[in-house]
């Protein structure tokens, strides 16, 4: 099993950011991506970035390009998620993910944090 604690959401005003963290612990010898993936309540959950943990390898959703930079430091088993100009439209809650094989699609995800709310005001 792994555990994923995120920390580090709230609430700023557009054009503003935040940094996002997931710690990792537990059984995460065989974990090859960890992703951040949010949701609007009535929405289904979006991938907005992952990041495979050995290569470095970083993918994100178009609408965050530029914007949001998803980091891992192995060392600590930690991931980041910094948004910078953040938008309205970004106001979600956002959860941290984990996998063995990949981290494209919420079905692909074998564990989830509990979820750290992002609000921006216009």
């Amino acid at each position: 099993q792994v555990q994923l604690v995120e920390s580090g959401g709230g609430s700023v005003q557009a054009g503003g950011s935040l940094r996002l963290s997931c710690q990792a612990s537990g059984y995460t010898y065989n974990m090859q991506c960890m992703a951040w993936f949010r949701q609007d309540p009535g929405k289904e959950r979006e991938a907005v970035a992952r990041i495979y943990v050995r290569q470095g390898d970083t993918y994100y959703v178009d609408s965050v390009k530029g914007r949001f930079t998803i980091s891992h430091d192995s060392a600590k088993n930690t991931m980041y998620l910094q948004m910078n100009s953040l938008k309205p439209e970004d106001t979600a809650k956002y959860y941290c993910a984990a996998d063995s094989l990949t981290c494209r699609t919420a079905a692909d995800i074998d564990y989830w944090g509990q979820g750290t709310q992002v609000t921006v005001s216009s």
